[in-house]
């Protein structure tokens, strides 16, 4: 269990490129409020594919962007997102805890019922060394969110339940 929650815990900064960054001049439309599936998968197999549930409104992603922003600007020399003829593409370099990460995004679909990024990176120093991944994250609006859930409500694999505005506190139990 803390095994999959340290690699759900991982993989939110990858669900949150999901939500689509306004880090540049060109600016992602905003989901559609409501429930999304979404699905992270690795190629290779090096991880296996994971599913979460995210409940969101307007508000919570433009929020997010905007506590998202800061930090990127800090940490990343580069951050460009241009629009392309079938979507968006966002190419940027970034480094935390000393570990430069590279990526290149393509996103293409529409931000109120389904949209797919595929995410080519390469990971230069820190413990991990290089490394080379893919990643493709597919999401689907799956209705209003469910009794319960506010914006902001990500369910984990195995239940786990965090809300992006909490982000914070979840980054320290995730191992350096």
């Amino acid at each position: 269990m803390r095994r999959s929650l340290r690699l759900s815990i991982s993989l939110l900064p990858l669900l949150l490129l999901s939500a689509a960054p306004a880090l540049a001049e060109v600016q992602l439309p905003l989901r559609k409020a409501g429930l999304w599936d979404i699905k992270l998968d690795h190629e290779g197999g090096r991880m296996p594919a994971v599913v979460v549930q995210q409940c969101t409104s307007e508000a919570v992603d433009r929020e997010f962007m905007s506590d998202f922003a800061p930090s990127a600007k800090q940490n990343c020399s580069k951050t460009e997102i241009q629009k392309a003829a079938t979507g968006y593409v966002m190419d940027s370099v970034c480094t935390m805890a000393g570990t430069t990460v590279t990526s290149h995004a393509e996103t293409s679909g529409d931000f109120n019922s389904a949209y797919t990024v595929n995410v080519t990176s390469h990971s230069q120093g820190g413990k991990l060394g290089s490394q080379d991944n893919k990643v493709t994250i597919a999401a689907k609006w799956a209705g209003p969110c469910k009794e319960g859930q506010k914006p902001g409500d990500v369910v984990m694999p195995g239940g786990f339940k965090m809300n992006v505005r909490d982000f914070e506190k979840y980054k320290s139990m995730v191992p350096h």
